[in-house]
């Protein structure tokens, strides 16, 4: 029996999902650039830019087929199941299909769903992962996720956005998590900031650095950056709204544009 990277390669894929980065079309990839280039038909998240299709696809080149399947928080949205069963179908069809998801597939972007309609449907699928949003946002802040002076020992991605019939996030659980010395990175948390910064008080300091970033890597980027007893307060003051993303850590204490408490989190964690 061949292993599973093996069997993987044994047909090429026929369908793609496909990592747009966090918006600027110069972020995507060489292989992000020759799978579009070479796709026949696109299923595009609102998330994704016009302006990345505009500059990666070739004028002269036969024109893919584009469906916009939308899917955004707190709006009217394409049906997960309708997507698998399209991409299926397409494919099947003999369709070049790419799966066109704002920054990597793999990060909150449902990837796991997809891949098995298509595995299912016996669809050779490959992932082209791209850059994640949250990692676009520390780097818009002039910081990193690790920055070894400010004690950062990793970093926890978590969603905002609660699974249906799912009570949500465990901020608690994750607050504890963050007062570890792990830098926070909370995807599509704007829109429930509010119990988002109660559960974290739970665990951490109000002076603790936080940061909202909205439209990470493009021409309309804004961010705000404050204490997380403020936080709150903070995205609705700036009119900061979704795609967003909130980092929380230590990683942010001394940013140029920061008015921030000098005292570390582990300081308060001991009183």
């Amino acid at each position: 029996m061949l292993p599973i990277n093996a069997m993987a390669h044994v047909q090429p894929p026929t369908a793609y999902l496909v990592g747009a980065g966090p918006g600027d079309p110069e972020l995507l990839t060489l292989k992000a650039l020759r799978v579009l280039r070479a796709a026949t038909v696109i299923l595009i998240d609102d998330l994704v830019g016009e302006q990345v299709l505009h500059q990666v696809l070739e004028p002269q080149a036969l024109a893919p087929r584009i469906v916009h399947v939308g899917k955004r928080g707190g709006c009217a949205s394409t049906l997960q199941d309708f997507i698998c069963k399209l991409m299926v179908r397409e494919a099947l069809a003999g369709e070049r299909v790419v799966r066109l998801k704002g920054g990597d597939p793999l990060v909150f972007g449902r990837a796991g769903e997809e891949l098995a309609a298509l595995r299912a449907a016996g669809v050779p699928v490959e992932v082209v992962n791209g850059i994640t949003s949250g990692l676009a946002a520390v780097n818009a802040l002039d910081t990193s996720w690790t920055d070894r002076h400010a004690g950062a020992q990793g970093v926890l991605l978590v969603t905002g956005h609660p699974q249906p019939g799912s009570p949500g996030p465990d901020w608690d659980a994750i607050a504890a998590v963050a007062a570890s010395g792990i830098t926070l990175v909370v995807y599509m948390g704007v829109a429930r900031v509010d119990e988002l910064q109660r559960g974290l008080l739970a665990a951490l300091p109000e002076h603790t650095p936080v940061a909202v970033v909205q439209n990470a890597s493009l021409p309309a980027q804004r961010d705000a950056v404050g204490t997380l007893g403020g936080l709150a307060e903070l995205v609705r003051e700036h009119g900061l709204g979704s795609p967003a993303i909130v980092v929380v850590g230590d990683v942010l204490r001394g940013l140029r544009h920061a008015a921030l408490d000098t005292q570390p989190m582990k300081h308060a964690r001991s009183a």
